[in-house]
């Protein structure tokens, strides 16, 4: 039997509980995940300060994967921190429509957004200039650039489908501008994906009024953190959502990825045996596929929208069953997929 050692990076909240679902189902797959629990709660990132960042970044680098849960933003991002000490580069969050999940929005959804995990305006927190000034320096970098809009195509070219590139390019001509000039490069590499270039604005317009126009979307980081949670909204619940951050060498392979689920620590439900694992669950699949065990992910990824849309899943999405009895359904389910 395959086995694979992981980070289990544990945080706060509904953490626990996300990954006790995540435990029932890893059991079923028909190889052996070894997780390897390092704690970022708040309460061990108080007492230990760094360090506890260092701990968690050695185990993460000497294992190569890790699937991380919900963390609180405290006196700082932990998200942030590891995305630069493990020198994260792209950020690939999928969306698509669940079947009988209800939503507002009616058309059906399927998008990839490629979103460069570094720069933008997210890296300066700026500062005040007397009373009524503040400013911030935005940074927008070719490397992580070139490393989103090479997987943004490596992405459409598996399953066949299109890259859009998205930006403020005739407005922010210098730092998007770069951008776009980074993608359109790439692009030459990869003549057989059509592609083609679109104002943010426009493109966020045209997801609403014609989606089946967009399949992968490649954009700068601040772009990509609205335009994935927008998306997960048009299908129902920003707490289906999942994420996987990806770090890479100078053979352009992947170096380290870490994947988690999109929501927060949700500490009102905490406890409760309330939570959504979804997201955690399409983590673990997602992570499953980069292990190399693509019909497993596929698998669960299946039973978990075939559950939801036979309306076996949790309150927050309309149905009425505990974090616990949801995880039990989809381990039931997964079980006879895999048979």
């Amino acid at each position: 039997m395959p086995h694979h050692r992981v980070a289990e990076l544990l945080g706060d909240g509904i953490s626990a509980e996300l990954s006790a679902s995540v435990h029932t189902i890893a059991a079923v797959l028909p190889f052996e995940l070894e997780f390897v629990p390092v704690d970022l709660s708040h309460e061990y990132r108080d007492r230990h300060g760094l360090a506890a960042y260092d701990e968690a970044v050695r185990v993460v680098l000497d294992l190569g994967t890790a699937l991380k849960y919900p963390t609180a933003t405290t006196r700082e991002s932990p998200n942030k921190v590891l995305r630069e000490r493990l020198r994260f580069s792209v950020i690939h969050r999928p969306v698509c429509t669940i079947p009988g999940l209800g939503s507002n929005f009616k058309a059906r959804i399927d998008i990839d957004v490629v979103r460069v995990a570094t720069g933008g305006t997210y890296d300066d927190p700026g500062r005040r200039i007397g009373l009524d000034t503040a400013v911030s320096l935005r940074v927008i970098e070719r490397g992580p650039s070139r490393a989103a809009a090479r997987f943004a195509f490596k992405l459409a070219q598996l399953r066949g489908t299109s890259v859009v590139s998205t930006s403020k390019y005739t407005i922010q001509r210098a730092t998007d501008g770069l951008f776009e000039e980074t993608v359109k490069r790439v692009a030459e590499d990869y003549p057989a994906i059509p592609y083609r270039q679109e104002l943010f604005d426009a493109l966020l317009a045209g997801i609403i009024m014609r989606p089946e126009r967009y399949n992968v979307i490649v954009c700068p980081n601040e772009y990509g953190d609205f335009l994935s949670d927008a998306a997960c909204g048009l299908i129902g619940s920003v707490g289906l959502g999942d994420s996987a951050n990806y770090a890479f060498g100078d053979d352009e392979r992947v170096t380290t990825a870490m994947f988690d689920p999109a929501g927060g620590t949700a500490p009102d439900i905490a406890g409760q045996n309330l939570a959504n694992p979804t997201a955690a669950l399409l983590s673990l699949a997602n992570m499953t596929r980069h292990l190399g065990h693509p019909k497993e992910c596929e698998a669960l990824r299946e039973v978990l929208f075939s559950a939801i849309s036979d309306g076996e899943s949790t309150r927050d999405i309309g149905g009425k069953l505990s974090t616990t009895e949801f995880t039990r359904v989809v381990e039931e389910r997964l079980k006879s997929a895999l048979r």
